[in-house]
Order: C-alpha cells, then structure tokens, then sequence
C-alpha cells in the first residue's frame, strides 16, 4: 500500500536537482514552464465539478485544489524571482501551501481564473527567464524553511518538475478513472 500511496504521491518520481545545470537543461525546463498553461488547460478542460472535486490520492488534494495550487505557487515562485533579480540574496517569504489549499477559493472556486492567471503569469515568467544572462541565472534568494540559498537556474528546474509533477496527478487520475 505504501509504493502505491508513494506512487500516486509522486507519480513521475520525487524532484531530484540536477548535478550540472546546463543550457539545455535550462531551455528544456523553460519549455516545460511555456507549455503548462495549455497542457494543464487541456488536461481539465471536459472535467466536471464532480471530477474536479475529486482527490488524486486518499487524503490528497482534489483536481480543483491542485490547480488553484498551480496558481498559488507559481505566483509566489514568479515573486521569488523578481527579488532575487532586484535584490542581493533577498529571504524570501514562506508561505504554507497546505492552509492556502484549504482557503474557500482553492476548495469552491471555478477554475476558469486560476487557468487563465497561468497563462498570463508564465508568459511573463517565460520572458523573463529566457532573457536571464549567466551571472542573473546564478543569483540566489534564501528560503527560511530551508535555511539555504537557492539559485534561479535551480527554481528554473524545480518548477519545470512542479508542472510535470502535478500534471501527472491529473492525468494518471484521468487514466484510472476513465475520464
């Protein structure tokens, strides 16, 4: 029970960073962070309330909640980098995503507006990242959570893996269901 559990958890496999971050690696990932918006979109477009109403796992988030999560985190990591590009290895602010998740908009709210907040804010991350030189890809803010300095080019891979990551809670949840 617990693989399955684990895997339904993390069904394309916990983030691992990679050793050497390199500008493939960085245009792959940036690619990943292009397409979300349309993927996600597409992958929940026929859904339900009903469907979005249900848990990809036992005692994991719903659909809906998942989605309005992809908003919430994705507008945070976005702010993330605006600081660490105007700020000299800012501490950014912690926020707890699981209280977030239970707020009356993740839980009741349509997801049309956190669909279409993606498309625009990964629009505007995507410029930005992609016209990132090497030493900005190399700056860093501290996460209090962690105590310890992440780099852009780090949070670039992190949240390439993010979408794919919660994408898949969808879409395998899709597949054994028969949706």
């Amino acid at each position: 029970m617990e693989n399955t559990l684990e895997k339904l958890r993390y069904p394309i496999g916990v983030y691992v960073k990679p050793t050497e971050i390199t500008k493939a690696i960085l245009e792959k990932a940036i690619i990943t962070l292009a397409d979300f918006p349309e993927k996600l979109k597409q992958a929940v477009l026929s859904l339900t309330d009903a469907q979005l109403d249900t848990p990809y796992r036992p005692q994991g988030w719903t659909i809906r909640q998942v989605i309005h999560h992809c908003a919430d985190s994705h507008i945070n990591c976005f702010v993330r980098i605006k600081w660490t590009l105007t700020e000299t290895t800012p501490t950014i602010k912690y926020y707890e995503e699981k209280l977030w998740s239970q707020g009356l908009d993740n839980t009741t709210m349509p997801i049309a507006p956190s669909l279409q907040l993606l498309e625009a804010l990964h629009y505007r991350m995507v410029f930005v990242l992609q016209n990132l030189n090497a030493d900005e890809l190399e700056r860093s803010f501290i996460h209090p959570e962690h105590q310890q300095e992440f780099q852009i080019q780090e949070i670039i891979c992190l949240y390439a893996w993010h979408c794919d990551h919660h994408l898949a809670h969808i879409t395998e949840l899709k597949k054994r269901e028969n949706w």
